[in-house]
């Protein structure tokens, strides 16, 4: 028998070398997970740091594994294959980070509603997608790429099975 499919979504962060790590990234989790759809990459600043503007990207996929397991065996095992190196600083820069966003449409990421550079990527994938106040997540995607600076990175991709991509304002209200 089979074992239960759980959809997830995942968010993959880089900024040290990212236009290499994120799509190396993504190969190697589509040898480890069905991975069905990914969205466009998105540059920010780092947050809490000085350092280099982060690329991150979200991608939707299938696994057999709970949560926990594919914390355990698919997400730490391939952060420290791409050379992740956990700090006492949480917000130092790093090769790779993949935060479990959303496991079978449950939200497992608190800071999701809270950043562009979360929403973007996740609402390209799930654009009706509400909170559980019954807010669309394209709609807070569109409110936060306001309050920050983010841009649309069309010279990097992570994947062959690409979501629509999405225009996005900078504050000054110029679509990049």
């Amino acid at each position: 028998m089979k074992p239960a499919q759980h959809q997830v979504c995942l968010l993959l962060g880089s900024n040290i070398a990212p236009d290499k790590n994120l799509p190396l990234c993504t190969r190697l989790l589509s040898t480890l997970l069905d991975v069905t759809r990914v969205s466009s990459v998105w540059e920010s600043p780092a947050v809490g740091s000085d350092g280099p503007d982060f690329l991150n990207a979200a991608l939707l996929a299938y696994t057999g594994l709970d949560a926990a397991a594919l914390k355990e065996q698919v997400i730490h095992p391939l952060e420290a294959q791409l050379g992740r190196v956990r700090t006492v600083d949480k917000n130092s820069p790093r090769t790779i980070d993949i935060d479990l966003i959303l496991f079978d449409g449950q939200q497992v990421d608190a800071m999701l509603w809270q950043y562009a550079y979360r929403a973007l990527p996740v609402a390209e994938l799930l654009p009706e997608y509400r909170s559980e106040t019954g807010a669309l997540l394209k709609d807070a995607a569109d409110i936060l790429a306001r309050s920050m600076r983010i841009r649309l990175r069309t010279d990097v991709t992570i994947g062959p099975v690409p979501a629509a991509p999405r225009e996005a304002e900078w504050p000054d209200g110029d679509a990049r």
